[in-house]
């Protein structure tokens, strides 16, 4: 790691760690109760399997057959539906409440003058720097490059390194 990244990466450990923890902690919890929501829905589903196998039965083997393998699909897609759709509410909220976090950090003054500090580091004495309208900062420099930190750039950075899938998976 290059000196500039290092202490590029060290200027936004603090923000790093309390975005990990509120993140991993949200996650815990977006993933507990989307795991429950899931048992309830797999519940649901076997027991709506069941009753379906049952008049599959009185209707004959093959066709009891052929409708129990289209059903047990659809409950399937269905399931998998909610799970998908719990989890990315679960995301959204976990990455808005980093959001807000984020926003409510890089307006205090010393956070905001040590992300101001990374982007004169990065660009030079002379860039501009500017406030992003949603928060957060922006720099630019005479040559044309540009540094977006603004707040939804910092959390979509955070939330890139993070291992979301490992919150969804059972251990």
């Amino acid at each position: 790691m290059s000196g500039l990244a290092e202490r590029t990466h060290t200027a936004l450990a603090p923000l790093r760690t309390a975005l990990l923890t509120l993140a991993e902690s949200e996650a815990r919890a977006r993933t507990e109760s989307s795991e429950a929501e899931g048992r309830e829905l797999l519940e649901a589903a076997r027991r709506q399997r069941d009753r379906v196998l049952q008049e599959a039965r009185t209707r004959g083997e093959a066709d009891g057959a052929l409708r129990l393998s289209a059903e047990r699909a659809r409950v399937q897609r269905e399931a998998r539906r909610v799970v998908l759709a719990a989890q990315r509410s679960a995301y959204d909220d976990l990455r808005q409440q980093a959001v807000t976090a984020v926003r409510e950090l890089v307006e205090e003054p010393a956070a905001r003058a040590r992300l101001t500090a990374v982007l004169h580091h990065r660009l030079g004495a002379q860039a501009v720097i500017r406030d992003h309208p949603a928060g957060g900062l922006v720099g630019e420099a005479g040559d044309g490059r540009v540094i977006d930190a603004s707040v939804d750039a910092l959390v979509d950075l955070a939330l890139t390194s993070l291992d979301l899938e490992s919150l969804w998976t059972q251990t």
